[in-house]
C-alpha cells in the first residue's frame, strides 16, 4: 500500500482510512508529526466501514493507546486486522500529519 497522508487541526477529525484485514502478516506504521501548538490522537475501528449506511461519528473507534492526546511528534504501529484508522484533532492551533503505511504478506517468491 502506498503512505495515505491525513492532516487535522483545530478539532477536526479526519475521514477513515480502509485497511486490508486480509493481509497477512498485518503490519501498520503510524508516524504523526505536530506542527505549533496541537492535542492529538489516533484512532482505529474494527466497524464495517464499506457496510451501507455506515456513519464514521457514530462508529466504535478505539483510542491508539501509544498515540493518544499527543502534544509532540509520534510513531507506533498495530500489529493486528482493523478495518479503519483516522486522526482527531483534539485542541490547538497547529496541525496533525498521520502518515499510514501497511504491508504483510505477498511479494515474489
Amino acid at each position: 500500500m502506498r503512505p495515505v497522508y491525513f492532516t487535522v487541526t483545530g478539532t477536526e477529525k479526519s475521514l477513515p482510512c480502509p485497511m486490508d484485514r486480509y493481509i497477512s502478516p498485518t503490519n501498520i506504521s503510524l508516524a504523526v508529526l505536530i506542527s505549533g501548538t496541537e492535542n492529538c490522537t489516533v484512532q482505529y475501528t474494527f466497524d464495517d466501514v464499506y457496510a451501507s449506511g455506515y456513519n464514521p461519528a457514530t462508529g466504535d473507534w478505539r483510542n491508539h493507546p501509544s498515540l493518544t492526546s499527543l502534544t509532540a511528534s509520534a510513531d507506533s504501529n498495530i500489529a493486528y486486522p482493523v478495518s479503519a484508522i483516522r486522526i482527531i484533532s483534539n485542541s490547538g492551533t497547529g496541525s496533525a500529519k498521520l502518515t499510514i503505511l501497511q504491508s504483510g504478506g505477498g511479494g515474489i517468491s
